[in-house]
């Protein structure tokens, strides 16, 4: 199975949308301090990441 410029970007949008699910469930349950804002933060950068490549995806 050939994997395209498409597949590739929707898999990709997949992974990032986990790791920022689980990057702000790590910030929101596991850190109390100011750190938990640090990794809410950088999961929703990952959200905005993931975002971008959806939106690429058919015109790569």
């Amino acid at each position: 199975m050939g994997m395209n410029k498409n597949t590739i970007l929707g898999w990709a949008t997949f992974i990032m949308v986990l790791m920022g699910l689980l990057l702000i469930g790590l910030g929101a349950f596991r850190y109390d301090d100011v750190a938990g804002w640090g990794f809410a933060a950088v999961g929703i950068g990952f959200f905005a990441i993931a975002w971008v490549f959806s939106s690429l995806k058919g015109r790569v």
